[in-house]
């Protein structure tokens, strides 16, 4: 102990103080060195002694190392610390400190250390020393444990080490005599991942990372020696990591643990037991009987395997967590059109004291209904549909705790009883004088069944007009009604268990016609988006029971489609894009509809493709020239058109420049466009179609452009060669028809058969004509006068000429007929009018008739004129032969 020093309350003089500094300071280093010889001398003798090594578990690469104190080491009375070195051929790789309190001095202690390598790959020592206070003591003790590399047993090691993914692993080869090192690697693994070391001649390591989980048969660790692979399997995983354990009871008797099963740990199964219990335990739950009546009590559940263990614990009062069996034997007791019961049974008779809320899943439409009842086996199903298939499951549980659902019992199916469809949903379009009154086909969960027919029934909304019905087996029915009338249509729909209730629509009068005639109001464009159109419009008084909004192509099968809402907005989807749509937004009253508003558009435009311009063709007048095509039907419009453009280029002969020149129209139903004061010359028209994704459907069109005189020229060349055709047509006609008109304008006339004596002679038959004046006066025109009973046949009046003043032959009487004779074979008499015969003329007539015979005669060649005279027609002066 060194001296202490406690100062007087009055200091001593300085004289003193300076006398009694040096022997104070002498005092001082000799009881200091004193105290340190004593502490050394302890230090010197205390130390380890009995040291011994050994592999606590060669898989677990564990040393274990025991030893004592010197019998001098109980004089120390404070704390001495143990200082242990590990090496491995004289290289440090470990360094650990063991305290041991005065009150542990004496007795033998312990001290284990996890080794990197297995014992296998080299000899390990361990150096143990002590130190007290800041001094060491000089005696020390060393072990050692052997590997072995002189063995002749060479390979890879540690073999079937379990190892945890994430850790650091050491793997080493041992080479067997005279073999050459290769390569070391991780099956599995980059090659080139870890380190590899030589630790000896005889001995190499790799050191890496194990990240990844061994498959079921483990992975695999292999060192290439002279081209040969040796090799040991490592098994990697996790330790357990099981959670939630929650214990139960089934049947009010006996007691099931189970918890949520951690991740696959890629080891041996987990071992599980419910510690203080005989319960059988599996991977998932542990079971047991056991008194569920006695209230709170708890259970504790271990997991182990090679890298850990976990403990789980659960504490409950088994009356609460009742999780029942499923119901068994769901069946049907009663079905009807539009609701069935439901009857089931329990296979745990204390259930039928239990309150209990079960569950009815009712497919395919996945309805649930619960029902709650102490014993509860029976439910009722409302509200079914009639004709339908359903599949029915049953879960329930504890009313009061509610704690688990049990499984679903096993599926029950039954169909219900038919019933008479459900009212039509109908809708009217009109146009003009016609109704089209069409109707949505029922679904078959609205049809109860087969649909026979549809009955139409309209009559006079005054109800002046008697009832009118017909049936049809389609959805729509075409009226032609008095449109100034209103008209009251019912629609009912049928199947053999009758017929549905009405569905009524009423029609228009004409003062609101365009009510429901969409052609009669101009529609309004909309753009779409998004596979459809988002309608929204102003609510309208009038409107007492909603809107419907109803929608068909433009063009192509107008198949219409409705829907009726009670919003002034909604969404139309899954339209195709490119297709113009026409949509009509109408008011729902207690009377006809009435129609708002209609609007046209596309779901998305899309660029116009093909030959838009058919049939283009032009047309010059004067110096302008017209292009023009046919109407552009709707379904070739995948876009709307917005216009027209005509361009055309003229080249400027003074500077040799070309300019290029347009005309345009805003009309998208235009089917013509004009270039105006064009030159003499040859133009290739370009004409485009305009849409709001650009111009389309280019189309050239070569006009030759002439002048106004050769225009004339033309038309005057065309005239003549038209009016030439038509006379050689006619010529042509003419000829080949010729036999037909020479029998029609002039036929054959008979030969003349004389009777008169006068007219003959005694031998040769002859003709006297008196001598008569070389001219004669003129008459009057002759008259021929018919005989009654004569026939005849008549030249045409065309052939007739008047009489001339002829010199007479010699021999003859002057005639009044010039190159003709009087035709003998006619019973005949001339005289002028209002003239009688002169005297001495017996008057009589002598007939000449010729033996004709009537079937030669045609019908239409008889005369029906009365004429006094008749000249004999003169010779026809053309080259056919009149006989």
């Amino acid at each position: 102990m060194s001296p202490q020093l406690h100062p007087d309350s009055s200091s001593p003089p300085e004289e003193v103080r300076n006398i009694m500094i040096p022997f104070i300071l002498l005092s001082l280093f000799c009881h200091s060195s004193q105290d340190g010889n004593t502490g050394e001398h302890v230090v010197l003798h205390c130390g380890p002694k009995n040291l011994t090594l050994k592999w606590l578990k060669s898989r677990d690469q564990t040393v274990q190392a025991t030893w004592e104190d010197d019998p001098s080491c109980s004089a120390v009375e404070e704390e001495l610390v143990y200082e242990l070195l590990v090496l491995v051929r004289d290289q440090q790789v470990h360094h650990a400190l063991v305290t041991v309190t005065p009150d542990q001095i004496g007795s033998s202690h312990l001290w284990t250390w996890t080794s990197h390598l297995a014992s296998e790959c080299d000899s390990l020592s361990v150096r143990l020393g002590v130190r007290y206070r800041n001094y060491t003591s000089p005696r020390r003790q060393e072990g050692t444990l052997p590997g072995i590399t002189n063995s002749t047993d060479p390979g890879v090691y540690p073999q079937d080490q379990v190892f945890e993914v994430g850790s650091r692993a050491t793997f080493c080869c041992v080479l067997p005599a005279g073999g050459t090192f290769s390569h070391m690697y991780l099956v599995g693994s980059n090659q080139s991942d870890g380190i590899i070391t030589k630790i000896n001649n005889q001995t190499y390591s790799l050191t890496l990372v194990l990240n990844q989980p061994s498959t079921h048969s483990g992975t695999d660790v292999k060192c290439t020696i002279q081209e040969s692979d040796d090799g040991a399997v490592a098994w990697i995983g996790y330790p357990p990591d099981d959670k939630e354990l929650q214990c139960e009871t089934t049947d009010l008797e006996s007691v099931v643990c189970h918890w949520t099963v951690g991740r696959d740990t890629h080891l041996q199964p987990t071992e599980y037991q419910l510690v203080g219990s005989a319960y059988t335990c599996l991977r998932w739950n542990c079971s047991g009987e056991e008194d569920v009546s006695t209230g709170e009590r708890s259970w504790t559940l271990r997991a182990h395997n090679e890298l850990g263990t976990v403990e789980l614990t659960d504490t409950a009062d088994l009356m609460t967590r009742v999780h029942m069996c499923p119901p068994e034997s769901v069946t049907a007791s009663t079905v009807n059109p539009r609701d069935a019961r439901l009857k089931w049974s329990w296979k745990v008779q204390a259930y039928k004291d239990l309150n209990i809320t079960c569950e009815v899943n009712l497919g395919p439409a996945g309805a649930q209904k619960t029902n709650s009842g102490v014993g509860l086996d029976s439910a009722v199903l409302m509200n079914l549909i009639p004709n339908w298939s359903y599949h029915v499951t049953v879960r329930c549980r504890t009313a009061q705790h509610s704690w688990k659902w049990s499984n679903w019992s096993s599926t029950f199916n039954f169909h219900t009883k038919g019933d008479v469809p459900d009212a039509l949903d109908v809708w009217m379009k009109m146009k003009d004088n016609e109704i089209l009154i069409m109707w949505k086909i029922l679904l078959e969960k609205q049809s109860h069944g087969h649909v026979l027919d549809y009955t139409v029934t309209w009559s006079n909304i005054r109800g002046t007009e008697q009832h009118n019905t017909t049936t049809v087996t389609h959805n729509n029915f075409t009226l032609r009604l008095d449109t100034t009338q209103q008209y009251v249509v019912n629609v009912t729909a049928r199947n053999v268990n009758g017929s549905s209730s009405p569905s009524t629509i009423i029609t228009p009068s004409s003062s609101s016609s365009a009510g429901l005639d969409s052609t009669r109001v101009k529609a309004s464009r909309m753009a779409g988006g998004g596979g459809g159109f988002n309608l929204s419009w102003s609510s309208s008084p009038a409107a007492s029971c909603g809107y419907i909004v109803d929608w068909c192509p433009s063009s192509g099968p107008s198949t219409v489609t409705w829907i009726k809402v009670s919003q002034t907005n909604v969404f139309l989807k899954n339209l195709r894009e490119g297709q113009r749509y026409s949509m009509s937004i109408s008011a729902c009253t207690r009377g006809a509809a009435l129609l708002l508003e209609t609007r046209e558009g596309y779901v998305q435009e899309q660029r116009i493709q093909g030959d838009l311009f058919k049939a283009l063709k032009s047309n010059q007048k004067g110096s302008d020239v017209e292009l023009s095509w046919d109407q552009i039907p709707l379904k070739e419009q995948t876009a709307f058109i917005q216009g027209y453009v005509l361009e055309w280029s003229d080249r400027d002969e003074q500077d040799n420049n070309t300019a290029v020149h347009s005309v345009s129209t805003d009309e998208p139903t235009s089917t013509s466009l004009t270039a105006s004061d064009l030159k003499t010359s040859s133009y290739t028209f370009t004409v485009k179609a305009r849409t709001a994704l650009g111009e389309c459907c280019s189309k050239q069109f070569i006009v030759h452009v002439n002048s106004r005189t050769d225009n004339l020229i033309r038309t005057v060349v065309i005239s003549l060669v038209a009016v030439f055709s038509l006379l050689t047509l006619v010529s042509v006609a003419c000829c080949r028809q010729w036999a037909c008109i020479k029998q029609k304008v002039y036929p054959p006339i008979p030969r003349p058969l004389l009777t008169d004596t006068w007219l003959r002679s005694t031998g040769e038959h002859s003709l006297h004509v008196d001598q008569g004046p070389s001219e004669v006066d003129i008459m009057d025109p002759p008259q021929l006068l018919r005989k009654p009973g004569a026939q005849f046949n008549q030249p045409p009046p065309s052939l007739i000429s008047p009489p001339r003043s002829l010199p007479s032959p010699s021999g003859l009487p002057s005639s009044p007929f010039r190159g003709a004779f009087q035709n003998l074979s006619y019973d005949l008499m001339m005289q002028t009018e209002d003239q009688q015969p002169p005297e001495g003329h017996t008057g009589e007539n002598r007939a000449l008739t010729p033996p004709l015979d009537p079937a030669q005669e045609e019908p239409g060649s008889h005369m029906t004129c009365d004429l006094t005279y008749i000249l004999v027609p003169q010779p026809v002066l053309c080259n056919s032969h009149l006989s």
